[in-house]
């Protein structure tokens, strides 16, 4: 399996898990050229598209998505705040608990926290992939997990930095205030991966950090040094190959 990486930051959000069969979307928050061109401009294996939330960076291109004959799956919350026809067949309504299948992969929804209707995360399963952990735009996560094998987590900012840069004058109160309140800094990172096992763990994708509020490469070292685990940071156009449940 394939993770390939069409965005990953406040410009846009998405993720593709892929093989020769089938493929999943996960966010459609980039415009839907380039979610067509990751494909090689076939709708045809796409099993579905997962949906956190009603941000832009996050559901841009959903209702191109849906016009490609793709099924969406997210919360009423998010249906809702996008004005969409929540009678819409294609449109698949789910909140945290569910337990449902997309095509080959088994999802799981649960409860995250965002300025936002009614955002969630998953986990995603599927033979090749074990379970994969996916949080993003949430500034803690109540739940942890067990039985994990690749994790994809947001780690937008270090309290540091926007500390410095507001006594620097660069970041504004407003600003520094939500993103307390709706982004997942390093430091709840480090906290959230430390609460769950990450005996089986094989990759850790850091995703959505913030231009101006991070630092890819100490998060990437940071984060390796207290997991002992190979980490990636996404950037657009990466594609991590052999996105197993085991190394081979």
């Amino acid at each position: 399996m394939q993770l390939k990486i069409l965005g990953s930051s406040s410009k846009g959000n998405c993720y593709i898990l892929e093989n020769e069969a089938e493929a999943l979307i996960i966010e459609c928050g980039v415009n839907i050229f380039d979610i067509k061109k990751a494909l090689g401009f076939s709708f045809n294996k796409v099993a579905g598209c997962l949906v956190t939330h009603e941000h832009g960076d996050h559901a841009k291109s959903i209702k191109e998505v849906l016009l490609m004959g793709a099924n969406i799956y997210t919360s009423r919350g998010t249906i809702r705040s996008l004005a969409l026809d929540v009678h819409h067949h294609r449109l698949k309504t789910i909140k945290a608990g569910d337990m449902f299948q997309v095509g080959n992969f088994k999802v799981i929804a649960f409860k995250v926290q965002h300025d936002v209707a009614e955002p969630l995360g998953f986990i995603i399963n599927h033979k090749e992939i074990g379970n994969v952990l996916f949080i993003t735009d949430s500034y803690y996560v109540e739940n942890t997990f067990k039985n994990i094998h690749n994790v994809i987590i947001e780690a937008n900012f270090s309290k540091e930095i926007v500390a410095k840069r507001m006594s620097d004058g660069y970041l504004p109160d407003y600003r520094a205030s939500r993103l307390f309140k709706s982004h997942m800094s390093l430091e709840t990172c480090k906290k959230t991966l430390k609460a769950n096992d990450l005996t089986k763990v094989q990759n850790i994708v850091l995703i959505h950090l913030s231009d101006g509020n991070s630092h890819a490469e100490n998060f990437k070292t940071e984060i390796e040094n207290i997991t002992g685990k190979r980490v990636y940071v996404a950037d657009a156009g990466m594609i991590i190959e052999n996105f197993n449940k085991t190394p081979f």
